[in-house]
C-alpha cells in the first residue's frame, strides 16, 4: 500500500507559492503474499501436469515363425480394424478374406468396443479390478500390486489385440483404442500396419451391407 506525508519535515511555514512536498512510500507487503501464492499455484500446476506414458507394443522385425513364447489363441485374438467416423471393423482369430461375413462392425462409444473387448476379456478386468481394490484398500503395498498385475496380464484370460488405423481413420480413433486397452486391462496389443487383405475385407463388408440396404 503507498502512504503519502504532506507534512514538512523542519517545521517550517511553508512560503506563499511555494509547491508543498509530500513524502511517498511504498508497502510492498502484499506483493510478496502474492508472489508466493502465484510460485505455490505454478508448482502445483507443473506436478499435475507431468506427462502420461503409454506403453505401446510395436511390430518385431523378426519374422513372427522364429519369436519365441507361447502363441494366442485364435479365440483370444482379436484384430481391430480403425475406419472413419469412429467405426471399427473386427475379427476374432485368422483372418477369412474370401468371406465378408467374418468381418463385424461396431464403433468407438461405450457400448461398442468395449463390450467387445469385455465378452472374453471380462474374467481378466474384473481380477484387475479387484486387485486395484486391493492397493486402494492397502492390503497390498505398491510393488506387490506391480507383480501381481503383471502376472494377470501374462495369464491365459488376456486376450491379444491388434489394432490396425487404416488409411480413413484418425490420430483420435487410435487414442481412444489405446484407452479402451487400459480401460478393459488388455495387457497385450500391438500397432501394425493394416494389409491389402484387410482393406479387401472392409470394401467388401461395405457393398454386401450395401446391397442388403436396397
Amino acid at each position: 500500500m503507498a502512504e503519502m506525508n504532506t507534512n514538512s519535515n523542519n517545521g517550517d511555514k511553508k512560503k506563499k507559492g511555494q509547491p508543498t512536498k509530500m513524502n511517498l512510500r511504498v508497502d510492498f507487503t502484499p506483493m510478496v503474499d502474492m508472489n508466493m501464492l502465484l510460485i505455490t499455484f505454478f508448482m502445483l500446476c507443473t506436478t499435475l501436469s507431468a506427462p502420461q506414458v503409454m506403453d505401446i507394443v510395436m511390430p518385431a522385425k523378426t519374422p513372427i515363425d522364429v519369436v519365441d513364447g507361447p502363441e494366442s489363441p485364435a479365440s483370444k485374438t482379436i484384430t481391430l480394424l480403425l475406419s472413419e467416423n469412429d467405426q471399427v471393423f473386427y475379427y476374432w482369430g485368422i483372418p477369412e478374406y474370401q468371406n465378408p461375413n467374418s468381418l463385424q462392425k461396431t464403433d468407438l462409444g461405450v457400448d461398442g468396443l468395449r463390450n467387445v473387448l469385455l465378452e472374453r476379456n471380462g474374467v481378466l478386468a474384473q481380477q484387475v479390478k479387484d486387485l486395484k481394490q486391493k492397493r486402494y484398500k492397502k492390503e497390498i503395498s505398491e510393488e506387490q500390486f506391480k507383480n501381481e498385475l503383471s502376472e494377470l496380464k501374462k495369464s491365459k484370460e488376456s486376450i491379444t489385440v491388434i489394432v490396425k488405423p487404416t488409411n480413413s481413420s484418425t490420430y483420435n480413433n487410435l487414442v481412444k483404442t489405446l484407452d479402451e486397452m487400459q480401460i478393459c486391462s488388455v495387457g497385450k496389443y500391438a500397432i501394425v500396419d493394416p494389409e491389402a487383405g484387410d482393406n479387401y475385407l472392409i470394401e467388401n463388408y461395405n457393398n454386401f451391407s450395401l446391397a442388403q440396404a436396397r
